[in-house]
Protein backbone atom coordinates (compact mmCIF):
# COMPACT_ATOMS: atom_id res chain seq x y z
CA UNK A 1 0.00 0.00 0.00
CA UNK A 2 1.31 3.47 -0.87
CA UNK A 3 0.92 6.59 0.65
CA UNK A 4 1.07 10.09 -0.96
CA UNK A 5 2.53 12.82 0.47
CA UNK A 6 0.63 15.65 2.27
CA UNK A 7 1.87 17.70 -0.85
CA UNK A 8 -0.51 16.02 -2.73
CA UNK A 9 -3.00 18.17 -4.03
CA UNK A 10 -0.07 20.81 -5.08
CA UNK A 11 -0.02 20.12 -8.90
CA UNK A 12 0.17 16.32 -8.48
CA UNK A 13 4.22 16.72 -8.70
CA UNK A 14 4.28 14.10 -4.91
CA UNK A 15 6.34 11.45 -3.63
CA UNK A 16 4.72 8.37 -2.25
CA UNK A 17 5.84 5.92 0.54
CA UNK A 18 4.84 2.57 2.09
CA UNK A 19 4.26 2.39 5.80
CA UNK A 20 3.52 -0.81 5.76
CA UNK A 21 6.78 -2.01 4.29
CA UNK A 22 8.96 0.03 6.17
CA UNK A 23 7.72 -1.16 9.27
CA UNK A 24 8.04 -4.50 8.60
CA UNK A 25 11.63 -4.56 7.15
CA UNK A 26 12.69 -0.94 8.17
CA UNK A 27 13.32 0.32 4.88
CA UNK A 28 11.13 2.93 3.42
CA UNK A 29 10.49 2.95 -0.30
CA UNK A 30 9.54 6.16 -2.14
CA UNK A 31 8.80 6.59 -5.42
CA UNK A 32 6.89 9.16 -8.25
CA UNK A 33 3.25 9.22 -8.11
CA UNK A 34 2.95 10.42 -11.52
CA UNK A 35 4.89 6.85 -12.16
CA UNK A 36 3.65 4.19 -10.14
CA UNK A 37 5.65 1.35 -12.56
CA UNK A 38 8.59 3.28 -12.10
CA UNK A 39 11.12 3.25 -10.26
CA UNK A 40 11.47 2.76 -6.23
CA UNK A 41 14.37 3.87 -3.82
CA UNK A 42 14.98 2.44 -0.98
CA UNK A 43 16.01 4.50 2.02
CA UNK A 44 16.39 3.59 5.44
CA UNK A 45 13.93 4.99 8.92
CA UNK A 46 16.89 7.07 9.77
CA UNK A 47 17.54 8.55 6.45
CA UNK A 48 13.94 9.00 5.47
CA UNK A 49 13.40 10.77 9.12
CA UNK A 50 16.15 13.28 8.01
CA UNK A 51 14.67 13.85 4.48
CA UNK A 52 10.98 15.06 6.25
CA UNK A 53 12.87 17.03 8.88
CA UNK A 54 14.52 18.83 5.40
CA UNK A 55 11.49 19.30 3.82
CA UNK A 56 10.07 20.84 6.56
CA UNK A 57 12.80 23.05 7.67
CA UNK A 58 13.08 24.13 3.93
CA UNK A 59 9.23 25.33 4.37
CA UNK A 60 8.39 23.55 1.09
Amino acid sequence: MWIKSSYSGNGGQCVEWSPSHASATGIVPLRDSKRPSGPVLMVSTDAFAGLVSLARAANL
